[in-house]
C-alpha cells in the first residue's frame, strides 16, 4: 500500500510579506514595529567574525522580531561584541557555546532556541557579512504564502553573479553540485552550499536534529533530511558579496569529505524513498539495473581474464552475454534517474 506524508498542515498559508508589511507601525522616534501575526526569527552562527556581526545585524530588517546570534566559541571577540550589541537591540538573544561546535552546531542551536520562542519562520544568516539582509523579505514569501517549506539563496542564477565568486568557490561549489543532487534528491536546488535559507518551523519540528551535521556538510545533511519529509524547497536568485577571505570549502574537503557523506547517503535515500515509503518504477529499474550490471561486469570480467591466461579469444555469444546486461543495466539507471528528477517534492 502506497504510503504518504501529510503535509497538510504545512501548506497553510500564513500572511505573506505584502501583508505584513502594511502592518508595520512607526513610533514616535521613527523606528519601526514589526507586525506581531508572523513571528519572523533570524539565526546567525557567529565565529570569528568580529568585524563584519555588528553591520550585518543592523541590516537586518524590522520585520523580524527575534534575532538569535550563536557565539561558537569565538577566540577573536565576537562574543563578547554580541553581548555588547545586545544591551542596545531588544531583539538579539545571544547564546555562548563552551566549545565550538562548527556552522552546522551552532545553527542548530539557534533553530531550537527559535522554535522555543514561538518563531513561525526562522532564517539562517551568516555573521561574516557575504549574505545581503535585504534579501531576507525575499526568503520569506514562498513559505508565508504556502508555496514552501524552505527557501534556498541561488546564486548561480545569473553568469553575472558568478563572476564576483572566487574562482576556488566556483569550482567546488559546481564540482560538488550534482554530487548534493544525487544523494538529496533535490535536483532542482542549483546551489546547494548556499547557506541562506529560510524553513518554517513547523517543518524544523520534524526534523531529527541529530541526522544533520555539526560542521560544514550542514547544508548538504538539511536537504538530505528535508527529503525525507517531502519538503517542498523554492530557490531565491540573490548575489553574494566576497571580501577577499579565504575559502573554507578545500579541495580535502570537496574531494573527500563530501563523497564520504554524500555517497553513502544515496542508497540511505533509495531505500526509505523507494522501498520504505513507496514501491514505484524507480524502485524495479534500480534492483533490475544494478543487478544486470553487476552480473554482466562479473560474468565479462572472469572470461576477459581466462582469455588472458589460456590466449584464446572469447567467442561472440560470450562477448554479448556480458554486453547487453551492461548496456540494460546503465539504460535502467539512467531511466530512474530520470524518473527521480520528475520525483522532487512539488
Amino acid at each position: 500500500m502506497k504510503s504518504s506524508i501529510n503535509i497538510s498542515a504545512r501548506t497553510q498559508a500564513l500572511p505573506n510579506v505584502a501583508q505584513i508589511r502594511p502592518a508595520i507601525k512607526t513610533r514616535q522616534d521613527g523606528t519601526e514595529v514589526p507586525s506581531p501575526s508572523v513571528h519572523v526569527a533570524v539565526v546567525i552562527p557567529a565565529y570569528c567574525v568580529v568585524g563584519y556581526v555588528a553591520e550585518v545585524i543592523s541590516q537586518i530588517p524590522p520585520l523580524v522580531q527575534t534575532i538569535i546570534a550563536v557565539d561558537d566559541r569565538s577566540p577573536d571577540g565576537t562574543g563578547e561584541l554580541l553581548d555588547q550589541l545586545a544591551r542596545r537591540d531588544g531583539r538579539l538573544i545571544i547564546i555562548h557555546h563552551e566549545t565550538n561546535r562548527g556552522v552546522g552546531g551552532a545553527t542548530k542551536s539557534g533553530y531550537l532556541e527559535a522554535i522555543k520562542r514561538g518563531a513561525d519562520v526562522v532564517v539562517k544568516l551568516d555573521g561574516d557579512g557575504q549574505m545581503n539582509p535585504e534579501y531576507i523579505k525575499t526568503l520569506l514569501d514562498p513559505i508565508l504564502s504556502g508555496e514552501a517549506e524552505y527557501t534556498k539563496g541561488n546564486r548561480f542564477h545569473d553568469w553575472s553573479y558568478l563572476q564576483t565568486m572566487p574562482a576556488g568557490r566556483k569550482i567546488g561549489n559546481l564540482g560538488l553540485s550534482f554530487l548534493i543532487k544525487l544523494a538529496s534528491g533535490y535536483w532542482n536546488v542549483f546551489d546547494p552550499t548556499n547557506g541562506f535559507t529560510s524553513v518554517a518551523a513547523k517543518t524544523l519540528r520534524e526534523l531529527d536534529f541529530a541526522r544533520l551535521e555539526d560542521r560544514y556538510l550542514f547544508e548538504s545533511s538539511m536537504l538530505v533530511e528535508l527529503y525525507r519529509h517531502s519538503a517542498r524547497i523554492r530557490q531565491i536568485p540573490m548575489p553574494a558579496v566576497y571580501r577577499g577571505e579565504n575559502s573554507s570549502l578545500s579541495i580535502w574537503r570537496s574531494l573527500v569529505e563530501f563523497p564520504l557523506y554524500l555517497l553513502p547517503a544515496l542508497p540511505k535515500r533509495f531505500v526509505h524513498r523507494y522501498i520504505w515509503q513507496d514501491f514505484t518504477a524507480v524502485s524495479v529499474f534500480v534492483i533490475v539495473g544494478l543487478f544486470s550490471l553487476l552480473f554482466g561486469v562479473t560474468f565479462g570480467s572472469y572470461h576477459w581474464i581466462k582469455s588472458l591466461q589460456t590466449m584464446q579469444p572469447a567467442t561472440a555469444g560470450t562477448v554479448m552475454l556480458s554486453a547487453v546486461p551492461v548496456i540494460l543495466g546503465f539504460q535502467l539507471l539512467l531511466q530512474a534517474v530520470v524518473l527521480d528528477i520528475e520525483n522532487v517534492p512539488k
